[in-house]
């Protein structure tokens, strides 16, 4: 997931993106997704017939939501995809989005002006190399990589760099609630000079041992040990929760380019999710399946429902650890 940095600029007026596409044909696609994602979108849509009739650009989170929030409809994108939470408030705030006009079955309940797209887990995953070198047992929770021991040796992404921190903190709040800020302050202490600010960056110092453990997103733990690498995953006790990515249509005035528009969202949720699936192998839709080392053990979703406001209230609780 790309970077994500909210707080006081989250409000200010963003330009226009000026790449000329307004008042074309062409449908203007924006997207914080990775490029595996970005790839696998281009792939359906082209296979159904779209290449040259669409321009997709791809944006950090923080800057796509600033953008939906200070833009609304105004915004030069006809598609949206997005960390749902963000679509979320930007609907709140802007009333932006249409409703789709195209059935989905999507597994979990989602409102009617998006439907998802892709899904990210959160999970520890070790060296078992580093973990015997060291003599350390392997943890079974986020609050095992506060111990002593583990001090120098832990890899997180930083929350207000990266929306793969938001799976870690949710856990830990929802788990121990305020005295979570305690297991926090000792688990910053042990990451020391390794605070990410990206989401992969945890993964890649524990496969290179530079690091025994680190936080982040667990398929990409489960291709590292199929690949052979000395590594496995953790589903921590606290739980492992999930974010997704969805896709919503702008409501514009040209009713004909927004159909054009509805008709690629359509085509993105159903044709790409097979490649999408290998990328990221979290099951979205009926009839959908994956391999079980990439079910988690303790699946759990927040009490509250994920938004910009409770993100930052999540910041600030992080952070306050500091």
């Amino acid at each position: 997931m790309k970077k994500l940095i909210l707080g006081a600029g989250i409000g200010l007026a963003f330009a226009l993106a000026g790449c000329g596409a307004q008042g074309s044909d062409d449908v203007v696609i924006y997207t914080n997704a990775d490029e595996e994602a970005t790839s696998a979108m281009e792939a359906a849509l082209d296979d159904a017939g779209y290449e040259g009739e669409y321009i997709l650009q791809s944006q950090g989170t923080s800057e796509l939501g600033g953008k939906l929030l200070a833009e609304g409809d105004q915004i030069e994108a006809d598609v949206v995809t997005m960390s749902s939470y963000f679509l979320d408030s930007a609907q709140e705030q802007n009333d932006m989005f249409a409703d789709l006009t195209f059935e989905t079955e999507a597994l979990e309940e989602h409102p009617p002006y998006y439907t998802p797209i892709l899904g990210n887990t959160g999970a520890i995953f070790v060296n078992t190399e580093v973990l015997k070198q060291r003599g350390l047992e392997a943890p079974k929770s986020i609050a095992d990589l506060a111990k002593p021991e583990y001090e120098g040796l832990v890899s997180i992404p930083n929350i207000d760099d990266s929306s793969t921190a938001w799976l870690m903190v949710q856990a830990v709040i929802s788990e121990y609630g305020e005295e979570g800020k305690g297991i926090f302050q000792n688990l910053i202490a042990n990451v020391g000079p390794h605070l990410e600010s990206s989401g992969s960056a945890p993964i890649s110092k524990v496969q290179a041992g530079e690091v025994a453990a680190g936080f982040g997103l667990r398929h990409q733990a489960v291709a590292a040990k199929e690949s052979g690498a000395p590594i496995d995953f953790v589903d921590p006790t606290e739980g492992n929760f999930s974010l997704t990515e969805a896709i919503a249509v702008v409501k514009k005035d040209d009713d004909e380019k927004t159909q054009k528009a509805m008709d690629m969202a359509e085509v993105i949720s159903t044709d790409a999710r097979e490649e999408l699936l290998t990328y990221y192998p979290v099951a979205l839709y009926e009839g959908e399946t994956v391999d079980e080392a990439h079910k988690p053990a303790h699946s759990k979703t927040f009490e509250q429902p994920l938004d910009v406001e409770l993100l930052e209230q999540h910041q600030e609780f992080f952070n306050s650890a500091k």
